[in-house]
């Protein structure tokens, strides 16, 4: 039995399942332990890719096993997060409110629902749509036709590192307005699902002249990271955009 064209499967695998562990702590509002375990579960989504290619054992199923862990770490977690995030947002100005309309809650059961929360899953759908499409379009070599679902989902999960860690009280109110992660849920959606070509960090080669986008953004990525801390991220996310959108060359 050849042992090494399972190995990019198994490392799959633990994405998935890193995924599963994050669902878990986003659905409980630990969403730093989510976080952890996304950040995780990127890392092996990197490396199974990778590994595969560089064992040589690409296979269909492989892509579809990809597909499946990147639907749960990639578009079920960033959904959560955000369905949560409203919540509880909605949740603090129905109790300083409750003639507000927008923030009536449906009690089923004891549970407590806020309709308005429910556009955070919206982010969901469309990570599974855009999963579905990258599947069967066979363009996205060398380029992305909009937000890959990590980054997306990193930018995500920003919202709560930055409120844990950073403590700003200018930001939190930023972040802490159901219509600023109203829009930024549906503007995720939107990137997901567009058009706009973005650059992959696949390096066919290490020379500066043809990867020298990719050399710009990972240096000020890095510069942000240092800097900014976790308000970088979605700095970073912007900046992937923006380069994309100057890059004439994917």
């Amino acid at each position: 039995m050849d042992v090494k064209r399972y190995i990019p499967n198994f490392v799959t695998l633990l994405n998935m399942f890193c995924g599963c562990i994050a669902v878990v702590f986003a659905i409980n509002n630990n969403f730093v332990l989510a976080a952890f375990f996304v950040f995780l579960g990127i890392f092996f989504d990197f490396f199974d890719g990778l590994l595969a290619r560089k064992l040589n054992v690409q296979s269909e199923l492989g892509v579809q096993l990809d597909s499946l862990a990147d639907m749960i770490t990639s578009g079920l977690v960033p959904g959560i997060i955000m369905f949560k995030l409203i919540s509880l947002v909605s949740e603090q100005i129905d109790l300083a409110n409750l003639s507000e309309e927008w923030n009536t809650f449906f009690n089923w059961s004891g549970f407590k629902l806020a309709p308005l929360a429910l556009v955070g899953l919206l982010v969901t759908l469309a990570s599974g749509y855009r999963l579905a499409k990258f599947n069967i379009d066979e363009d996205q070599q060398s380029y992305f036709k909009g937000l890959p679902t990590p980054a997306n989902t990193l930018l995500i999960i920003s919202l709560p590192l930055i409120i844990e860690f950073q403590n700003s009280d200018f930001i939190n109110a930023v972040i802490l307005n159901k219509w600023f992660l109203i829009g930024l849920a549906l503007f995720s959606c939107y990137m997901l699902n567009s058009n706009i070509k973005l650059f992959a960090l696949k390096f066919k080669n290490y020379s500066f002249k043809g990867n020298a986008i990719r050399y710009i953004f990972m240096l000020l990525s890095v510069v942000s990271l240092i800097i900014f801390q976790f308000v970088g991220i979605p700095l970073i996310i912007l900046l992937y955009i923006l380069l994309s959108l100057l890059n004439k060359k994917h």
